[in-house]
């Protein structure tokens, strides 16, 4: 099946609706007030204002007035919760990426999306950290068939365990989310 470059095109009309539920429900522990997000999508704030009312409205984000500002997020107790972050995923391609890169690389013990996609933006670039022991050839070519099917760049960051270990305070201070993780890794 192939996917639309974006699936909600056609199903919901609003531009800023649709940015706001993708940066919402791909990662559920994002919180951002007004001003941030009409800056981030380069929008007015009264058209952000006017989709966040109708969003909470519906129950699919919460508000929390924090002194003079308002927090949203992913209301994760919504019926539609699970699905919309489905959807979401296929949108941005992250599906693809996982069953058609993560899946099949082997020797892996974790996967991460960090920055852009990490917070819900889609860049066109996604940014992956990788753990293990990777045949870097057979990612890439991984990599370069995914990125057509997804109409997306994918750079990795391939890392041993050693490696990570070293890298993951950095990480830490990056916008980033656990995508896979093999239980059977210590």
């Amino acid at each position: 099946m192939v996917v639309p470059m974006n699936l909600f095109d056609g199903i919901i009309s609003s531009k800023t609706r649709i940015k706001l539920l993708t940066k919402f429900f791909f990662n559920p522990e994002t919180r951002s007030y007004l001003r941030e997000l009409a800056k981030e999508f380069n929008v007015s704030t009264n058209s952000v204002r006017e989709e966040l009312n109708q969003l909470t409205k519906t129950e699919l984000l919460t508000a929390e007035k924090n002194g003079r500002q308002v927090f949203y997020t992913a209301n994760r107790e919504h019926p539609l919760f699970p699905e919309l972050k489905t959807m979401v995923a296929k949108a941005l391609g992250i599906d693809q990426v996982i069953d058609s890169i993560i899946n099949r690389l082997g020797d892996l013990e974790l996967a991460y999306l960090i920055d852009d996609y990490a917070e819900g933006k889609d860049s066109g670039i996604i940014d992956l950290v990788l753990v293990g022991n990777i045949d870097q050839y057979h990612l890439n070519d991984l990599s370069r068939k995914t990125e057509r099917y997804v109409k997306r760049k994918i750079r990795s960051l391939c890392l041993s365990r050693e490696e990570y270990k070293k890298f993951e305070p950095e990480l830490k201070k990056r916008p980033h989310v656990l995508i896979w993780e093999n239980n059977t890794s210590a």
